[in-house]
């Protein structure tokens, strides 16, 4: 079938396909799927995946490639892996999949909204299966500097692309009705010096980057946070 592409896609390309070392999440986004490729390994081979939010569906294609049971869904792209879904309400039957992806995808959706993906994820995973999720945190570490001598947050994006932005504490608060989490992990706390380096040259600080990934990625000083969850 045809590639469809639509809003952001439409203008960027795939543009997770074909990553810009130059873009200044890349470190972030590298270190982000090292983890949920490590994280995937430790499941069943049988498992039924679905990726919510996929985009342009390239780790659709990756787990397929390997012999996963995998399909992606998205609202702004269509191919022969993704089908074009809205996340807040999906074609799927009850109980589909056994492992669902949602990496950095809630905080794109309007407050009311979360709370109908986060209802539909649990509606669409079997009885114990799992949600891997991938959360910006508004209360990192440099953020919370910002507010305490600025009065202003430093929000993980422009609020027209994340209008859902929160810090982590709340995302945990939506998750704990429907999810029990099992794994809770941080990636880039955002000290000053490497926030603005990671801006400046972030082609440059993927080592770095694991360097503190390793050693000082408390969840709630980092910019991200990867939890694996099991339904309730």
């Amino acid at each position: 079938m045809s590639t469809v592409r639509e809003a952001e896609y439409a203008e960027k390309g795939d543009y997770h396909r074909h990553l810009d070392k130059n873009w200044r999440y890349y470190p972030i986004y590298v270190a982000k799927m090292e983890r949920v490729h490590r994280v995937l390994e430790g499941l069943p081979k049988e498992a039924r995946i679905a990726d919510l939010g996929c985009g342009e569906g390239v780790l659709v294609e990756e787990l397929r490639a390997s012999g996963r049971d995998a399909i992606g869904v998205d609202l702004n792209y269509e191919s022969e892996h993704v089908v074009k879904d809205d996340i807040t309400g999906t074609r799927f039957e009850a109980g589909s999949f056994d492992v669902i992806l949602c990496l950095d995808v809630l905080e794109h959706l309007h407050f009311e909204d979360q709370v109908k993906a986060l209802a539909e994820i649990r509606r669409l995973l079997s009885p114990g299966g799992r949600l891997i999720a991938t959360l910006p945190n508004l209360a990192h570490f440099s953020s919370r500097i910002a507010f305490l001598l600025l009065g202003k947050l430093l929000r993980t994006s422009d609020i027209e692309r994340h209008p859902g932005d929160r810090p982590i504490g709340e995302y945990l608060d939506l998750l704990e009705p429907g999810f029990a989490i099992e794994k809770r992990q941080g990636i880039f706390p955002t000290f000053p010096l490497s926030l603005w380096l990671t801006v400046k040259i972030p082609g440059r600080m993927v080592g770095w980057h694991r360097f503190l990934n390793t050693f000082f990625a408390v969840p709630g000083w980092c910019f991200l946070n990867l939890l694996v969850c099991r339904r309730k």
